[in-house]
């Protein structure tokens, strides 16, 4: 039995193998589309359930296997489900994006909208028929069939090309490896970093210590080593990764932009940007640019002041591959703050029993470990939520936070099964969390920095948003909402790693159980808004390239492509970029996915404008305070896409969002 066919609600890693993947979801995609001619085929008359509803769950077991299959291959792929992934998804890719071109279904939509009941939709149902109508129109539902199939052939050539792109990205990355032999190369490396790096070579057999591009070790050499010649050397080859060889991605980059730029003209479009954003908050590509450069006009000012107090700090020319080590002792000689005193505070088993405690005091659940359930890692570990009130089984979630070989980089959320409404109940959901931390070393616990407790916070607020979700239909569901309100949920989460109340129920040393010391915690809050004008920055210029890159790019009158991006984050950047510089050759967030941020990467700001908002009734009202948490679980986390997220947002805070609020938090405000 292939069991890519009926996946049960504890899916069994143990059981999914590489040989199952091309006939399993080949069978669900001839099933798909059997649910779906059957809606197309069901008598008269149209209603609701028989038609948006039933179209609705037509997918769902193949969305589910596909979930499950991706996953895998992202953490824990072989040659083998590499090879079946690609088989296969051109295939999937081509099925769903025939769905809303399928004239029969198109027609039924279309029949079933001249009906009285689809006149008296009220609420989600009439948001979901809105919603769906538009979402077929956009994808080319009323184009003639020769636009049709120019529109499939384009999904099916993007599905391809982008996981491609991400793959050369992660085998790239894999490539790189730097070893270290002396121990005085060493200097200025903390222990901790000095341990993972000697343990990373005994892993491979070697002596000394091993270099990667991985983020724990890459980011611990440009903070700390004192050796500029490594750490020029690593920073030039992250900068360059799948920019070589059979990697190299280049190429990749102008076809995906392409592709994106003609599907949106064949939908009427003017751009990508217009294309993806009109059901986002910001709507089109020009007002997300326009609140971009918004920002950065009021950031400007504050940059250049950091950057001329960088220089003279350091008293010499600054290349790219030296400010993070300057920066670090700037920081320290200003507020005699150095970020490695909080490791021993932050023990990975601790950090996550203290999130789930502040998520008890907050939203009333209860985070439990659950054993026996199949993994795909011994790394991963899973757990349990319920309701404290009533004890409803919620959801269930799976953790996998230590970086591998076979995994991508970087952290995320995703999920697999939305619960829905069963009798008098729900049916629980059942996410994950997945990350790229410090493991245990030396029989040690994983010691977390406190960017890495944030960001475990902030993952978990999109799991929360996932598995706290009481809306009764699957595709409005959880974080199925507006990209530039989908980090709300996970950025509000960070604000509770810096309140002193928070941090106190989890950040105990891990031999002696002491709590950060007063003078170490009001260094670290002294220090939150050093060079926030620069951290700002960088976000801005990845939000200003993606949409520069999806507005107005053309490689016949700006050139290359790598050049292009290149020249603009220059803008943006504390450093002259080297020439060779090839970020955007292995930005993932815009290129590993049909769509993923394209045209969007300006959300996580967007967001953090909401969420810097939204936490200062918590600041007023009490960062453990039990009302604004329940609200903000009803409000926000169970609504999903039920309601326009702006409504949404004023139903929690009563009113707008303050756009002062972000560069109040970040020390921008003159």
């Amino acid at each position: 039995m292939n069991p890519l066919l009926s996946i049960p609600f504890a899916i069994p890693f143990d059981q999914i193998e590489a040989a199952h993947v091309v006939p399993g979801i080949r069978e669900l995609i001839s099933r798909a589309q059997a649910a779906i001619d059957a809606v197309i085929h069901t008598p008269s008359p149209r209603t609701y359930e028989n038609t948006l509803l039933a179209l609705d769950h037509s997918t769902e077991p193949l969305d589910v296997a596909l979930s499950i299959v991706r996953h895998l291959e992202t953490v824990a792929t072989t040659q083998e489900l590499r090879e079946a992934f690609n088989a296969i998804q051109p295939e999937a890719s081509a099925f769903y994006s025939a769905i809303p071109l399928n004239a029969s279904l198109w027609q039924a939509l279309k029949d079933f909208a001249a009906t009285p009941e689809a006149a008296a939709l009220t609420g989600i149902h009439r948001r979901n028929f809105t919603k769906t109508m538009d979402a077929f129109r956009r994808a080319g539902a009323e184009l003639d069939e020769a636009g049709k199939k120019r529109s499939e052939a384009i999904d099916v050539e993007l599905a391809h090309l982008t996981t491609k792109y991400s793959e050369n990205v992660l085998d790239s990355t894999n490539a790189f490896e730097l070893y270290l032999t002396e121990e005085a190369q060493l200097a200025g490396l903390p222990p901790s970093a000095r341990a993972a790096a000697r343990q990373s070579a005994e892993a491979k057999g070697q002596p000394g210590w091993r270099f990667t591009l991985q983020q724990p070790s890459y980011v611990a050499v440009m903070t700390y080593l004192d050796d500029r010649a490594v750490r020029e050397s690593l920073y030039r080859a992250y900068a360059t990764r799948a920019s070589s060889g059979d990697h190299d991605n280049r190429s990749l980059t102008t076809r995906i932009l392409e592709l994106r730029q003609e599907k949106a003209k064949l939908l009427g479009f003017a751009n990508f940007a217009d294309l993806v954003l009109v059901e986002r908050m910001a709507k089109t590509g020009a007002a997300a640019r326009a609140f971009l450069e918004d920002l950065h006009d009021k950031t400007k000012p504050f940059f250049a002041v950091e950057n001329e107090q960088l220089a003279a700090f350091a008293g010499q020319p600054l290349e790219a591959w030296d400010i993070a080590y300057w920066a670090e002792k700037q920081r320290v000689a200003l507020y005699d703050f150095d970020e490695e005193e909080l490791r021993p505070y932050f023990a990975l088993p601790q950090v996550m029993e203290g999130l789930f405690e502040i998520c008890r005091r907050l939203f009333g659940i209860v985070v439990t470990e659950a054993v026996g359930v199949p993994v795909w890692h011994d790394d991963v570990k899973t757990y349990v939520i319920r309701d404290e009130a009533t004890g409803n089984h919620l959801g269930n979630f799976y953790s996998d936070f230590y970086p591998r070989e076979n995994k991508r980089g970087g952290a995320w959320m995703d999920s697999f099964l939305t619960g829905l409404p069963r009798g008098d109940g729900w049916d629980p959901h059942l996410g994950l969390v997945c990350g790229n931390l410090t493991p245990p070393l030396g029989g040690q616990p994983a010691l977390l920095t406190h960017r890495d407790v944030e960001t475990i916070f902030h993952e978990f607020g999109h799991l929360l948003h996932h598995c706290l979700t009481r809306v009764p239909l699957r595709s409005m569901a959880g974080t199925n909402v507006a990209w530039d309100f989908v980090e709300l949920p996970s950025q509000i989460m960070e604000n509770w790693c810096w309140e002193r109340e928070a941090l106190d129920l989890f950040a105990r040393h891990f031999e002696t159980g002491s709590v950060i010391p007063e003078d170490l915690f009001n260094k670290m809050k002294r220090a939150r808004t050093f060079r926030a004008a620069n951290a700002q920055m960088r976000q801005l210029s990845f939000g200003m390239v993606d949409l520069a890159l999806h507005t107005t790019y053309s490689p016949e009158t700006d050139g290359d492509v790598v050049a292009f991006s290149r020249n603009l984050l220059a803008q943006f950047s504390a450093a002259p970029l080297p020439a060779e510089h090839a970020m955007i050759n292995s930005f993932t967030h815009l290129f590993a996915n049909p769509v993923g941020y394209a045209g969007g990467y300006y959300s996580y700001k967007w967001a953090e404008v909401l969420d810097a908002d939204a936490f200062s009734r918590f600041r007023v009202e009490g960062v453990f305070n039990s009302e604004a948490g329940r609200d903000f679980r009803q409000q926000i986390l169970a609504k999903g896409d039920s309601e326009d997220p702006a409504q949404l947002y004023r139903n929690f805070m009563g009113r707008d969002p303050d756009p002062q609020a972000l560069l109040q938090r970040s020390g921008l405000l003159h």
